[in-house]
């Protein structure tokens, strides 16, 4: 299961648009807190600390114990991050109150181990889905979805139904969706388009006859 981390945080009484880029610049990290029953409160956490928690972290969904000063620490979950959309610094960040009864909508790694037959004998693998939307309680949150792709053929696909959730975690997406596939060399596919367009050209008469002018 997913590990808690621990973010100091403080209130924030400061806002708008000039005084958040001035809360940036002495590097804190404008945020809020909001849930089901909680009032929103605006935050704002050390800038650097929460680069580097992102930075140890599978997935931009996390639980965290938010130690607030002279409020104590509260339970949240790391749900939005705003990003600088030219340098990807993070801007703003919003947390969702939540306890145990508080059921979470994350985004978790999808994670393929192994070499499969089908790579072994040329093929290459072509995963479709590096993250995995699911639904669970907070202490129900894995890191992530480990799979053995080794016996995995030439042409044969990983569906979500072929992973294994741990209990309490069901995923959003139907059984059928395919995460990974074995797809056939580019070398292989060209030769086969070739022999294709070789074959269709054969099919066409050589000469065409055409009416005489009148």
């Amino acid at each position: 299961m997913a590990k808690k981390t621990t973010l100091k945080a403080a209130p924030r009484l400061r806002s708008g648009s000039g005084k958040l880029k001035q809360m940036r610049r002495e590097g804190w990290l404008p945020s809020v807190v909001y849930g089901r029953g909680v009032e929103n409160v605006n935050l704002k956490v050390d800038a650097k600390t929460f680069s580097e928690l992102l930075s140890h972290s599978t997935s931009d969904n996390i639980l965290i114990n938010l130690d607030v000063e002279g409020e104590g620490t509260r339970s949240v979950f790391l749900k939005t991050i705003q990003h600088d959309p030219l340098t990807g610094v993070a801007l703003h960040a919003d947390f969702l109150a939540v306890n145990d009864k508080t059921e979470i909508t994350a985004n978790i790694p999808v994670n393929l181990v192994g070499e499969s037959k089908g790579v072994k004998a040329g093929g290459i693998l072509e995963q479709y889905a590096h993250t995995i939307e699911i639904t669970c309680f907070p202490k129900d949150l894995p890191e992530g979805i480990e799979r053995d792709i080794s016996h995995l053929d030439d042409g044969d696909s990983l569906h979500i139904s072929d992973l294994e959730f741990p209990e309490g975690v069901t995923p959003t997406h139907g059984p059928e969706t395919v995460v990974a596939h074995i797809g056939k060399p580019a070398a292989l596919v060209s030769e086969e388009a070739s022999g294709e367009e070789a074959q269709a050209a054969s099919e066409v008469p050589a000469t065409a006859q055409t009416a005489p002018a009148e």
